[in-house]
């Protein structure tokens, strides 16, 4: 039984949370960083950790593992920030995301790719768009739009304009 809504072979980027692996549509990812020094900002989500300097704009970038109710990233020579654009309520937000390891970029078709399961992840199961199959193993394939609320980005875009001033 396939997604209803991926009608298509898909590109994803892949990533590694802990030991899950995570993907998100190519179409959504700008670029890939090394880590990089990451100004704090005050009176932000515990998942937020502060803002970089991309270029000249100010990019929040957030723990995904503690968005995810996971243990703080610890960084290694594979920790990377993956510059994301998401849609929250008609509006476009580049935020950067703090990822243990990049992985590759695949294609899935369409049957690769099920429901997300009703129960038995860690995962709040509004976030992942399906499941992606790969030889024996699973990709959560992760919706980023659905993953933070008009709430939290208006938070993260005001701590990012603060420090900015």
């Amino acid at each position: 039984m396939s997604v209803p809504s991926i009608t298509t072979t898909s590109q994803y980027l892949t990533f590694k949370l802990d030991e899950e692996v995570f993907a998100l549509d190519i179409s959504t990812v700008r670029e890939v960083l090394d880590f990089t020094t990451i100004a704090r900002v005050p009176r932000t989500p515990d998942f937020m950790l502060g803002v970089i300097n991309l270029r000249g704009s100010v990019v929040p970038v957030v723990d995904m593992r503690l968005k995810f109710g996971m243990s703080a990233t610890e960084r290694s020579v594979n920790t990377c920030i993956i510059i994301v654009e998401i849609e929250i309520d008609g509006e476009t937000t580049i935020l950067g995301a703090l990822v243990d390891s990049v992985q590759e970029v695949l294609d899935l078709d369409p049957e690769q790719i099920e429901p997300p399961p009703r129960i038995g992840t860690r995962l709040d199961t509004r976030f992942i768009k399906g499941m992606g199959k790969r030889d024996n193993d699973f990709i959560i394939i992760l919706d980023i739009d659905k993953i933070f609320s008009a709430d939290e980005i208006a938070a993260v875009n005001e701590g990012g304009e603060q420090s900015a001033a």
